[in-house]
């Protein structure tokens, strides 16, 4: 199970204070095939990793555009998952490359939800703080999730922890993207690498 740890505070008091400060581990099958995260879109605009797993291309777990939008996606465990189910990465890649703001993104996704086996999803525009879609998310479904299935770092023969993702965003609107990515399928090789841009006004 994915983990993501975040502080929000849309009006930091001081300027050494982070608006934003993100931190994820993406927990997945060792043989699944990915990319480390790296500017794609129109206008290399949006951040993030990407899933290359075959039928589920261009799904992501995680990202950030130039235009300050904020996606985050974790599954949740079911009983039986829906070998026809559309790919869970979408829902984050889609809005980080829509137009639709995340309130109104999040209300299509709840209509549609069921093309999906299960997920959490953090949908925010950092340009538009305080965002009361990011201020609503969570809440009764998070804590009893984490309390029962949650692991910071998992590690199992054929699956656990690939990607550790850190996002800080500052008062001024700096963004530092840091990924440490596992390399190939093994668990003993990992990358390192930062990203930094300015949100666009």
């Amino acid at each position: 199970m994915c983990i993501i740890f975040f502080k929000f505070d849309p009006r930091p008091v001081s300027k050494n204070a982070y608006r934003l400060i993100l931190a994820a581990n993406r927990d997945e099958f060792y043989h699944r095939p990915a990319r480390a995260a790296d500017f794609w879109g129109s206008n290399n605009e949006v951040l993030s990793g990407l899933d290359m797993e075959e039928g589920k291309e261009g799904g992501t777990w995680l990202g950030i555009s130039t235009r300050g939008k904020l996606a985050a996606l974790t599954n949740y465990l079911q009983p039986r998952l829906n070998r026809n189910a559309r790919g869970r990465g979408e829902l984050v890649a889609q809005f980080l490359t829509s137009d639709m703001d995340s309130l109104s993104y999040l209300k299509k996704v709840s209509a549609e939800g069921h093309l999906y086996n299960g997920f959490n999803l953090i949908a925010a525009d950092l340009r538009q703080l305080p965002d009361p879609a990011i201020e609503a998310q969570g809440g009764e479904y998070v804590r009893p999730i984490l309390s029962k299935y949650a692991a910071v770092c998992v590690r199992c023969p054929d699956y656990g922890t690939r990607t550790s993702t850190v996002i800080l965003v500052d008062a001024d609107g700096h963004v530092t993207f840091t990924e440490r990515s596992m390399l190939g399928s093994d668990p003993t090789r990992w990358e390192t690498t930062t990203h930094e841009f300015r949100l666009q006004s």
